[in-house]
Formats: structure tokens, C-alpha cells, sequence
């Protein structure tokens, strides 16, 4: 089912996204975005009456330890094999741009 995606949308996907796409890609993804969304109208036409939504197939338990609080580490045992630190912080490279607005 063409049409499904254009061009446009694909290119202001991948602006929110913040990549940069080719005029190649940018068809190439319309094209299987596309094909994409066509399966899910394909699933519109499965008969789901009287089959209760569910979550997981399978049953779910949780296999964790119970969460009991502990002697936390003091900062100097716990920044002992930091790459870099300042003061008892970790020091990390910035991932956000000042005018990102986020």
C-alpha cells in the first residue's frame, strides 16, 4: 500500500531524531516505513473477538532479591575506579548541548 509515508515525514522524523539522512535514505526508509505500517493494517483484519488482551505471553514472575537497605559505600570506595572525578562526584563528558532547551 504506497503512500502510507512520504518523504516529508520521514525527513521530519529524522530532524526530531536529529539525523542526518541522504536523499537515498530518506526513500529508502519511506519505502520500509511504508511496508511497516502496511503489516499493522494487515493485523486489522485478524479476528481478536473474545481474545483477552494481555501484557506477555507467558507469565511474568519476578526473579529479583527482596529490595532491604544496606551500608551504602562511602564516596571514596565508591569512586575508587572512576576514570575521572571531581570531588566525590563522577565526572562525565556533557551530552546536552546548552541550546538544546532540554
Amino acid at each position: 500500500m504506497p503512500g502510507l509515508i512520504d518523504e516529508g515525514q520521514v525527513r521530519h522524523i529524522a530532524k526530531l531524531a536529529r539525523l542526518k539522512l541522504s536523499d537515498d535514505e530518506v526513500r529508502l526508509f519511506a519505502g520500509q516505513l511504508g511496508d511497516i505500517l502496511d503489516h499493522f493494517k494487515q493485523l486489522e483484519t485478524v479476528n481478536t473477538t473474545g481474545v483477552e488482551p494481555l501484557a506477555h505471553p507467558l507469565p511474568v514472575t519476578n526473579v529479583l532479591r527482596e529490595d532491604e537497605p544496606g551500608v551504602p559505600f562511602d564516596p571514596e570506595r565508591a569512586l575508587q575506579n572512576a576514570p575521572q572525578r571531581e570531588g566525590s562526584f563522577f565526572k562525565v563528558p556533557p551530552v546536552l548541548d546548552q541550546g538544546s532547551g532540554a
